[in-house]
């Protein structure tokens, strides 16, 4: 099926060509599945994509959540969609199956997961931000509370969130001042404010569970200082009966509605825990339930935002490439201009597709929208590849690669399919600064993701500031391992193999220069650039290894592949050289500026 929304030709290429996922039915925990399972699972999300969520993606964006009477008001189509969705056993697709999952790879997940997010990213947010809550609890809640919180939320009865940042704490999270109070009964009363908290208060489920970030007070009754005093809670909108039935409201209140630029659909809400509304049990104070240990909440919650992170990775690629491919049929139909050597104005204009700008630009768009969807795709395997691999070593090699490339998958298609989106507009001109037109809605909703689950500045800290020097450099040990066996097989684009490897052993170089600065300030000061390059760097190569299997072949899907990778390497990696001299001269320009001089 040809359309705009992604291109199912280049799905199958990632999934089998290119990573193989028809492998992983060898493996036990993949055993009842084939490829026939993996595309029937695709055929599905495909044709619910394009049938309950792309129809209503610009009503939704046009007329926002409102609230009339305290209740959130939101479109009736999204409700059908998410019922759909549900009803798919989607939400539980990489589960297992005792919980009532399908037990998928989590690659063919994700694969399934980007149709519906290029469709329509607001309502989808919904339906993944249920299922990652629903697995952070699989991985560290205790059996009643799976029971009771967590398979409701896989069947689609529950709705899930992340309450983490506060009006005076967003990325500062030893800063939340959140406070949780043991009542006596084996819970909690939580009182304090959520800020940003998307999905956060709505009438698409029977209940809401907000997985809540807040600290128990030490035996002074003040609040333990940074991050070793948070926990994580269970905060149920409505509690739950031990027969799973819905009991009394919880004391948790929608203070009010944000309104930002792009996912207009997804509600995004200021929430009060504790105020006093509702009194649960006859007391003030939202009753939450402790998640694993106290203050070792952060650690529980990563089960979450490493997923998210990997998840707006891949959202911002769906974008990216949902935005090409509009942009692409656009040029094909647009008749405009004509060669510069033709002067007769009496012939037809020409397809706006034959000038070359416009080449350019759809080039550089299939670039960074199928380089970023490769990079998202990669890293979910990585995670069946931690999981399920036979080998222990080849399960640790794995991890340790995720870890690295996970602050990059979150910020490179954050960052470079958003400015896919923006040639997506030039392309289409006027036009594409329309409501009219699609584009321009994309960009919008693009633009969250490089804030959504951390700044590029805050994964930039992370990867130079952590990731690179963990285990004595062992995970950029093993990026540099991954990255030398697509170098050794890469005798037909032997030139390409040069460039990269010869970044690379920069790369190492500079990061060694980085470190023996001694003062820590100097050594992330460029941090951001530092993630910009490495990550510009990472795409490289996987453009090479996907070539590789295009080499030789004479279809125009894998010319277009070899062009692409052509075009990465001779227009983007070549940017690399430039940051890593600004990185290697240890620049301190804007270490060095001052509040007062701006």
């Amino acid at each position: 099926m040809q359309h705009t929304i992604l291109s199912r030709r280049d799905i199958d290429f990632l999934l089998y060509e290119w990573l193989d996922a028809a492998a992983l039915t060898t493996r036990a925990r993949f055993a009842e599945h084939s490829r026939e399972t993996f595309d029937a699972a695709l055929d599905t999300a495909e044709r619910m994509a394009l049938d309950l969520f792309a129809p209503h993606n610009k009503a939704s964006d046009q007329q926002e959540p409102h609230v009339v009477d305290g209740k959130v008001q939101i479109l009736p189509e999204v409700k059908r969609a998410l019922t759909a969705f549900a009803d798919a056993g989607f939400l539980a697709a990489a589960q297992d199956e005792a919980v009532g999952g399908m037990q998928l790879p989590y690659l063919v997940e994700r694969a399934l997961t980007a149709w519906f997010t290029a469709a329509n990213c607001a309502t989808s947010a919904y339906l993944f931000l249920t299922a990652a809550n629903a697995n952070t609890l699989i991985k560290t809640g205790i059996p009643w509370q799976i029971e009771r919180f967590a398979k409701p939320q896989l069947a689609g009865r529950f709705f899930g969130t992340m309450c983490l940042s506060e009006p005076q704490a967003g990325s500062s999270l030893s800063d939340i001042s959140s406070r949780a109070v043991p009542d006596g009964e084996g819970q909690y009363r939580i009182r304090g404010n959520k800020m940003w908290i998307s999905g956060g208060e709505h009438e698409l489920a029977e209940n809401i569970v907000h997985l809540v970030l807040a600290k128990i007070p030490g035996p002074d009754g003040k609040l333990i200082p940074g991050v070793k005093g948070i926990s994580l809670f269970i905060v149920p909108k409505f509690l739950v009966n031990e027969d799973g039935s819905l009991g009394e409201r919880n004391d948790v209140v929608l203070a009010g509605l944000n309104h930002k630029m792009g996912n207009r659909g997804t509600t995004n809400c200021l929430l009060n825990f504790g105020e006093g509304k509702y009194t649960p049990a006859g007391e003030a104070g939202a009753i939450g339930y402790l998640v694993g240990e106290p203050h070792q909440g952060l650690a529980a919650m990563f089960h979450m935002m490493n997923e998210a992170r990997i998840a707006v990775g891949m959202g911002a690629a769906t974008l990216g490439m949902t935005g090409y491919l509009h942009a692409l049929d656009y040029a094909r139909k647009r008749p405009q201009g004509r060669h510069p050597a033709e002067k007769d104005p009496s012939q037809p204009p020409l397809p706006i597709i034959a000038h070359t700008d416009v080449r350019r630009m759809l080039l550089a768009q299939k670039a960074y929208a199928e380089g970023g969807m490769a990079l998202s795709f990669y890293c979910a395997r990585l995670v069946d590849e931690a999981k399920t691999a036979e080998d222990a070593d080849a399960r640790r090699e794995a991890g340790m690669l995720l870890d690295i490339l996970t602050p990059i998958c979150k910020s490179w298609p954050a960052q470079w399919c958003l400015e896919a989106n923006s040639l997506a507009i030039q392309v289409h001109g006027g036009y594409g600064y329309t409501r009219e037109y699609n584009v321009e809605q994309f960009y919008r909703d693009n633009r969250l993701n490089a804030i959504h689950e951390g700044t590029h500045g805050i994964h930039g800290l992370d990867l130079l500031g952590r990731k690179v020097s963990l285990q004595n450099g062992a995970l950029f040990q093993a990026l540099g391992r991954a990255v030398g066996r697509t170098l050794a097989k890469a005798g037909p684009l032997a030139d390409y193999a040069a460039q990269l490897g010869a970044v690379l052993k920069r790369i190492e170089k500079v990061t060694a220069a980085l470190y023996a600065t001694g003062d820590l300030n100097k050594t992330l000061a460029n941090a951001s650039v530092y993630l910009e390059a490495v990550g510009h760097t990472v795409v490289a190569w996987l453009w090479l290894d996907m070539a590789l299997l295009a080499v030789g072949k004479e279809e125009d899907f894998y010319r277009g592949k070899l062009q692409a990778c052509h075009y990465f390497f001779r227009w983007e990696l070549p940017k690399v050289h430039a940051q890593l001299d600004l990185l290697a001269s240890i620049d301190t320009t804007t270490l060095d500026m001052q509040d007062a001089w701006f």
